[in-house]
């Protein structure tokens, strides 16, 4: 018995908005497959709707690069050994991490030295920096759940049980996909990024790439994708101010939380790296792709990371999918012709919509990915220790 009070405690721990989303559907499976479980965890508003006891509140612990992290690390402390000390109390059953790597690492390790079960799910990129990392994860954790498929040969040899699950978006995206939305050749999505951070560095340069393209293709019409709050604030008044200043003619708008829509109603886009290029592919839309970074964390990127592509798609089928530019080279220039390319006639858009197809049909089925997920956790919670 994990508690006093109940039959069964499992805890979920997801530091990021993409965490709390897969612990969400996750939440929900585990109470469908065993409705005297308690989950309980570190997560966020989609979280706590699917039934979870909320530790902490991770809404504003999604922080990206060196710089970023040092400014939260005493917070980060506080929370880490509040959650170590709930969970020695509680003795869960199992504990599930989701990502966050700098986090649930070390957490990973101080459950395993208190003998409580860990599953990880969706891995550390240690196949893209920190391979030393593979026996750590090997010795603390008790199973491994894997979203891409190349992910169990990282682990091979180690003695970790690993299980190859499907990734969550091609369930969480199937669900989102409306067969009334056509795609309009002229419309172009721009999708900056979720963080203030991200919005900061990488909207100035889509707006000049579509001025710039603009000036070539005056038929285009750009949309702003953003997921609300207080960075669609901000989306706002950057476009308002970067247009006002040009004095140029552009037909852009902004869109609040209907990029799922958008994705499937424009003809190509320019995205920030990260999760969104994924869920790009599963609806279809051939993207470009820019990230800029802090200028230390680029170097440190630069030092640290060893593989060929940084955006997932690309790495998943390991080829060129979708172009993608990084630091300077994000230029208005360059995205510009990259986008030129992935429109409707581009040179390259039956190359990028093929390429798309094959990194989907190689994330598994799209059904039923979130339940086998519970069903592996809730097998680790019932092992004998």
């Amino acid at each position: 018995m994990a508690s006093d009070t109940v039959d069964r405690q499992i805890w979920i721990i997801a530091g990021e908005a993409s965490g709390d989303r897969y612990g969400a559907l996750l939440a929900r499976e585990l109470h469908a497959l065993d409705a005297a479980v308690a989950v309980r965890g570190m997560g966020g508003k989609q979280m706590a709707e699917a039934g979870v006891d909320i530790l902490v509140d991770s809404s504003e612990l999604g922080v990206v690069g060196l710089v970023e992290v040092l400014k939260h690390l005493r917070e980060f402390k506080r929370l880490f050994w509040m959650l170590v000390a709930r969970a020695e109390k509680d003795r869960p059953d199992a504990v599930v991490l989701i990502d966050y790597p700098g986090f649930n690492l070390r957490f990973a390790r101080q459950m395993h030295s208190r003998g409580i079960k860990v599953v990880y799910y969706v891995c550390p990129q240690v196949w893209a920096w920190g391979r030393g990392r593979i026996g750590k994860i090997a010795q603390w954790v008790t199973k491994l759940l894997a979203i891409f498929p190349f992910e169990p040969d990282v682990f091979a040899g180690t003695g970790l049980d690993v299980e190859f699950v499907g990734h969550p978006l091609l369930e969480i995206m199937a669900r989102r996909r409306r067969a009334d939305l056509v795609r309009d050749d002229r419309t172009v999505l721009l999708l900056p990024g979720s963080r203030q951070s991200e919005v900061s560095a990488l909207l100035p340069v889509m707006l000049d790439t579509a001025l710039h393209l603009a000036g070539r293709r005056p038929d285009l019409h750009f949309v702003v994708s953003t997921p609300g709050g207080s960075v669609a604030a901000t989306v706002r008044e950057m476009v308002e101010r970067h247009v006002a200043g040009t004095g140029a003619e552009l037909d852009i708008e902004v869109s609040d939380g209907r990029t799922d829509e958008w994705m499937q109603r424009a003809s190509a886009g320019l995205a920030a790296s990260g999760t969104v290029t994924l869920e790009a592919a599963i609806l279809g839309l051939p993207l470009v792709v820019a990230y800029r970074l802090n200028t230390v964390t680029y170097w440190l990127v630069r030092m640290l990371v060893k593989i060929p592509y940084f955006t997932i798609v690309n790495l998943i089928v390991r080829k060129l999918v979708f172009e993608e530019f990084l630091q300077h080279a994000a230029s208005p220039e360059n995205l510009a012709a990259g986008l030129e390319g992935v429109l409707p006639g581009g040179g390259r858009r039956n190359e990028v919509l093929t390429g798309m197809e094959e990194a989907v049909a190689a994330l598994g089925q799209p059904e039923g990915v979130a339940r086998r997920v519970a069903r592996a956790v809730l097998s680790v919670a019932n092992r004998q220790p």
